[in-house]
């Protein structure tokens, strides 16, 4: 048997590898192919084409990159004929998958999608391709389930599963050993978390590289993204009283005091960990006046639309500068109010979310569909 995945961004290949490591302990006989990245190749998938080259970020910047995204498409579709799977394993990525899956359905190919498309944000009229192409739909978030219900489709509402892969990352090793290991001061940790699109991390990085001037006691640690190298972080970097860590967001995270994180699914993952957070985003102006148009969520971070309140503070576009993000990291650093507040919502973000096992609920009901 032989399962095709299609994560397009690290997250994915992330969710995609937990996913793969439960269906092996379940049976051991299905071959993987994916495009995704090093986590899923660990786990045994033949990688077809990484996601450092499928991500691209905000309408312009897929607008400019069309041509290579269409041929990504059709290098899929070829691949997947060539391979004749027993079914495709889509996750997230829908621009890339909604395509591929309306491709499929029409080449009679089952397909599971993982990781709801954000449709209820924009978009809400895809549900109905989503009903026609899609054969089960495996969602993370509480509130999908009732959204797909409005539509008259029938969701499996499985958990996150980043409270596996974060249940499975704690890091037990001391302070001392971890700035030991790391050839780090002594000092508490603000962890910046930029994003791992280049596009993302060079908008983001120097905003948040400003701060460290403004917090001599602390020192600032870079989660580097695996999708990158170090000559693309060093261009950031000059002068500047800082240090970067690769391949290990998790241990960086169980260690931090506070952080500055790029919208997105590291929102949560920072959160999870009990990490007081600023969350940050800046897009090209073009790009944000359309998404103002085009979204219909209130928040930009999961762990403020999960709990459909402010928990997290977010500094979208103008608001965030320097004075701005100072303020806010100032409130979460200092253990006042605003610190003690976000700590406390983290236990309710946590219950809501449900139990452990997504990654194990959704590989049982991924070989019962198959049989």
């Amino acid at each position: 048997m032989l399962l095709y995945i299609i994560a397009g961004e690290a997250s994915g290949d992330l969710h995609g590898a937990n996913l793969v490591k439960e269906l092996k302990q379940k049976n051991s006989s299905i071959q993987y192919r994916a495009w995704g990245g090093d986590l899923l190749q660990a786990q045994g998938a033949t990688i077809v084409k990484h996601y450092r080259d499928l991500a691209f970020m905000g309408f312009i910047e897929v607008v400019m990159n069309l041509k290579t995204i269409l041929k990504n498409i059709e290098d899929c579709k070829k691949d997947i004929l060539v391979h004749k799977p027993n079914a495709l394993v889509l996750i997230d990525y829908p621009g890339f998958n909604l395509r591929i899956a309306e491709w499929a359905k029409q080449q009679n190919i089952k397909v599971f999608y993982y990781i709801s498309p954000q449709i209820w944000a924009w978009k809400q009229s895809r549900v109905h391709k989503i009903k026609r192409v899609v054969d089960k739909m495996f969602v993370i978030l509480p509130f999908e389930k009732d959204f797909y219900k409005k539509f008259d489709y029938d969701v499996d509402f499985v958990g996150h599963p980043l409270l596996d892969a974060v249940l499975g990352k704690q890091n037990s090793e001391s302070f001392e050993e971890y700035c030991n290991r790391n050839n780090l001061e002594k000092k508490p940790i603000v962890a910046i978390l930029p994003g791992s699109r280049k596009q993302e991390i060079a908008t983001m990085l120097p905003i948040m590289l400003n701060q460290i001037k403004n917090f001599p006691q602390y020192q600032f640690v870079i989660a580097g993204a695996p999708s990158q190298t170090k000559e693309y972080y060093n261009e950031f970097l000059q002068s500047k009283n800082v240090k970067i860590v690769y391949n290990q967001t998790y241990d960086l995270l169980s260690k931090a005091h506070a952080a500055m994180v790029t919208s997105g699914t590291a929102t949560l993952e920072t959160a999870l960990f009990n990490v007081p957070q600023v969350v940050c985003y800046k897009g090209s102006k073009v790009s944000y006046l359309i998404a103002r148009q085009l979204i219909k969520v209130k928040y930009i971070s999961l762990v403020n639309l999960i709990m459909d309140r402010v928990v997290v503070k977010e500094l979208i576009q103008n608001e965030l500068n320097e004075t701005q993000l100072k303020q806010e990291l100032q409130n979460i650093i200092v253990d006042a109010e605003p610190r003690k507040t976000m700590l406390k919502e983290y236990v309710d973000l946590k219950e809501m979310l449900g139990n452990n096992g997504a990654s194990e609920r959704t590989a049982q009901l991924i070989l019962e569909n198959l049989k």
